[in-house]
């Protein structure tokens, strides 16, 4: 990929500005924490002209390439991702409502890393990788490796968050996104993505599977889902479940809820538990 020239600038005008400048394209989330006193810049640095920085593309690998600076409504509209990921096209369309989606862009929603958001999970669950840009240098970040903490990436000063890059839909892979709000941001959300062996048969069981649990902590959770992986018995439905039960079980607790009065500890383990074991049923039964 080369180098986009507009993003080469901007990287050079924040790394200028330092701590006294921020980048922004939607600002849905930026200038609501500026206007709430939780942020402060002397500076901000407009990226919504930067032509390189939108569009959502079918790559020739498969994949998808999303620009960051693609709006939340372009994302649930998109021909190309309801063509080959429509779970993220279905994802988005529950985030906040359209006036939101009409402005809000998905690198915003990423760089801000608040953890009550659904991309952050849903695209970890999906092995996304993230192209940023510093100047001419270009690198590609994982989804597990890009959120860091809570309202923190592993984005280096002047950095840019330019593309976000689905790799190509696995053969007999299905996913299923879930979220529960208390209030409104989502409480919970998990994100789970089975991929069947190829024998042809439910029976033949699950070759891959990844189970995250975002909102509840400061970054998304990879839960541990080997139990799910391998051959299923004859009755290959009801194994899968006590499986699923299991694996919901151990995510509920190895997760880490953050105490920011969305509820306790305790409460949203269960959430964890109920929403983690409905995503891979739901995950199976689009699978099979």
């Amino acid at each position: 990929m080369k180098p986009i020239p507009a993003s080469r600038t901007g990287s050079r005008l924040l790394a200028e500005l330092g701590d006294d400048g921020a980048a922004y394209c939607g600002g849905t989330e930026l200038l609501l924490a500026m206007k709430l006193g939780l942020a402060s810049y002397q500076h901000l640095v407009d990226l919504k002209r930067v032509h390189g920085l939108r569009g959502i593309t079918a790559l020739p690998s498969g994949g998808v390439h999303i620009g960051a600076a693609s709006t939340h409504r372009e994302i649930e509209t998109s021909a190309v991702l309801q063509a080959s990921y429509p779970e993220m096209s279905a994802m988005i369309s529950q985030v906040a409502n359209v006036r939101v989606r009409s402005v809000g862009t998905l690198g915003g929603n990423l760089c801000f890393a608040d953890p009550h958001s659904d991309p952050a999970s849903f695209l970890l669950a999906a092995d996304a990788v993230f192209v940023c840009q510093h100047g001419e240098t270009i690198r590609h970040i994982l989804t597990a490796s890009f959120f860091t903490g809570l309202c923190e990436t592993a984005l280096a000063p002047g950095e840019l968050l330019t593309a976000v890059e689905l790799p190509s839909r696995p053969d007999r892979a299905a996913l299923s996104h879930l979220r529960f709000t208390l209030t409104e941001r989502p409480a919970v959300t998990i994100t789970a993505m089975l991929t069947l062996a190829r024998g042809g048969s439910a029976a033949d069981g699950v070759s891959e599977a990844r189970l995250i649990v975002g909102a509840v902590g400061s970054v998304p959770f990879a839960a541990d889902t080997q139990i799910l992986v391998g051959p299923l018995t004859g009755r290959a439905a009801a194994d899968f479940e006590a499986r699923a039960e299991q694996c919901a079980g151990q995510a509920a607790a190895g997760c880490a809820p953050l105490p920011d009065g969305e509820g306790s500890v305790e409460y949203l383990r269960h959430l964890v538990f109920l929403h983690a074991r409905q995503a891979l049923r739901d995950a199976f039964a689009r699978a099979t």
